[in-house]
């Protein structure tokens, strides 16, 4: 995968990237980023288990997810797929690790190449069943819903199962089956459509499900792809932390969650950013048409063109139009709906054995829940300003090089975005690992910092406390193992990120003091272009420069 840039030729002498380490070699990391889409890939094709889950009949079609005939007699060993998962989950997040880190040392991959791969794995991952999550088979059943002629914001499919035989709601899972939607009209339009093309077959109506969110993430990192696109640098890293990024196939592909839909959406209208604020508005409306979550990217834009009136008055007017038109007129209730998951402490999160704590010591759950809550706010406003002093300045891709990225909105939208995504994210008392879409994008637009590393262990622990992550029947040793990985092990790690994200602040701040009093009320640095040129430099070119310039005096 080794590609050699025009500045490491000199002459005709070709100087390849040589990595100084194991963990600076691209052929690492690109093989475990393979070895972790084929574990995945060969789960998934073994059929139902505890961790792939169950379509029911095929009937007939031919149709993907293609997996090996059903024995339900003989299913796959529990702990050899449980312990496979948890494999190649910490495969792909070492090998991403590796990736960036052969970057930084000089690794200069050919986009088009990391890019085709990054397809195809994911198209492959779409072949199988899902894994790990039942969530798609409630998106089935949402939709099922709505073809019935019900609302699936005010009746749940356990109402309708219970009562009368369904061809597609009986092959929903717990927990979810007595939980009205949580998701946008757009998401409800999808699961509907797919409901329409599949019928009554829930193994075609996942496909179609599955399709969708295939083409919201392929489109999602094609964006910002091509936002990335005037910095070879700043493209290899966007490449390998959307499209290629094993840990955004898992999420997004392997588990068939809809987090894409949203996002394609957001990157659509960040793309015009710089262009038009009226077409930047309609694309973040419809991306919180699909997820409102997303509307921390909104805040970003708005905080973008808050010294251009006219602009930012465009912003809200196009993101109103397609909310006003799908929460007020299509679907009022959804609204009230999709705010449900603030309500709720996920397994794994850093607020889990606060929670549990805080029950014990006031005897009192929801009281709990409620201290918990203020925390998670309180937090979420005090590691959001951190951030906005912490994260460097580095102009996105296709601003002049004497401009002040400051002053760009597509680069202050991109920044606080980052900085809000990253601070819900790591704060909030329901966080899952496929929320992380709205993380990877942006990092994939900016410069490196610690943040990279800090959400590869975020997402490879998160994603580990839900394997299997389905309500089903396991034996009591898998069961004591997997509980202490999602209520032990992952909310120690969530603490740990924000133990750093406090470390990091603190350590700048003591730096600069250090640097004198001026530099403490001084803005975060600020990457110039020759900055920017210098680090991208190999490793062996600035050695081979040195040496052609001879001894120093």
């Amino acid at each position: 995968m080794t590609a050699i840039p025009p500045s490491s030729r000199r002459g005709s002498q070709v100087i390849p990237y040589a990595p100084p380490a194991w963990h600076c070699d691209h052929r690492l990391a690109i093989g475990g980023i393979l070895l972790s889409s084929l574990i995945t890939i060969v789960l998934g094709f073994l059929g139902p288990s505890v961790v792939t889950v169950t379509l029911g009949p095929r009937d007939g079609s031919l149709l993907p997810p293609w997996y090996l005939p059903v024995d339900v007699d003989n299913p796959p060993n529990e702990w050899a797929v449980t312990i496979a998962v948890w494999v190649l989950l910490i495969i792909g997040g070492l090998s991403i690790a590796i990736a960036l880190r052969a970057l930084a040392a000089g690794w200069r991959p050919r986009p088009r190449r990391l890019v085709a791969l990054g397809v195809g794995l994911s198209g492959a991952t779409a072949l199988v069943p899902p894994l790990t999550s039942a969530d798609v088979l409630m998106y089935a059943g949402y939709g099922r819903l709505q073809l019935i002629g019900q609302n699936p914001y005010e009746i749940t499919p356990a109402d309708i199962y219970r009562g009368q035989f369904d061809p597609v709601m009986k092959w929903t899972e717990r927990p979810w089956t007595d939980t009205p939607s949580v998701y946008g009209p757009i998401n409800a339009w999808l699961q509907l459509a797919s409901n329409a093309l599949g019928r009554e077959n829930m193994h075609d109506i996942v496909f179609w499900m599955q399709a969708f969110h295939l083409i919201g993430f392929l489109g999602a990192c094609a964006a910002t792809i091509w936002i990335a696109r005037g910095d070879r640098d700043r493209l290899n890293r966007a490449v390998l932390l959307t499209v290629l990024n094993p840990l955004m196939i898992w999420g997004i592909i392997a588990t068939a969650h809809n987090e894409a839909i949203s996002v394609v959406f957001a990157v659509g209208g960040m793309m015009l950013m710089r262009r038009s604020g009226f077409g930047a508005g309609v694309g973040i409306g419809l991306a919180g048409c699909a997820k409102l979550s997303i509307g921390l990217w909104g805040l970003a834009m708005v905080w973008a063109y808050r010294r251009e009136p006219k602009k930012l008055a465009l912003l809200c007017l196009g993101a109103a139009i397609p909310m006003g038109l799908a929460y007020g007129l299509w679907q009022p209730k959804a609204l009230v709906s999709v705010l449900r998951n603030g309500s709720y402490v996920a397994a794994g999160a850093w607020a889990q054995p606060v929670h549990t704590f805080l029950s014990w010591l006031l005897h009192d759950a929801n009281a709990a829940k409620v201290v918990v809550g203020v925390l998670s706010y309180a937090l979420l406003i005090v590691v959001a300003w951190m951030l906005s002093r912490l994260l460097p300045w580095s102009a996105v891709p296709g601003l002049p090089a004497d401009a002040d990225p400051r002053t760009d909105p597509m680069t202050v939208a991109v920044r606080t975005a980052l900085v809000l995504s990253t601070a819900w994210l790591v704060t909030a008392m329901y966080t899952l690992s496929w929320y992380d879409l709205i993380a990877f994008i942006p990092l994939g637009m900016l410069a490196p910092s610690l943040l990279d590393r800090l959400f590869l262990w975020r997402n490879t622990f998160l994603s580990l406390a839900y394997v299997p992550g389905r309500v089903v029947d396991i034996s009591p040793q898998l069961d004591v193992t997997v509980t202490r990985v999602r209520e032990m092990v992952s909310p120690t790690v969530q603490g740990l990120v924000l133990v750093a994200l406090f470390a990091w602040f603190f350590r700048h701040r003591r730096e600069a003091r250090q640097a004198g009093p001026a530099s403490l009320d001084s803005a975060v640095p600020v990457e110039t272009s020759e900055e920017r040129a210098e680090s991208a430099e190999q490793p062996a070119i600035k050695e081979q420069r040195a040496a052609d310039a001879g001894p120093s005096s």
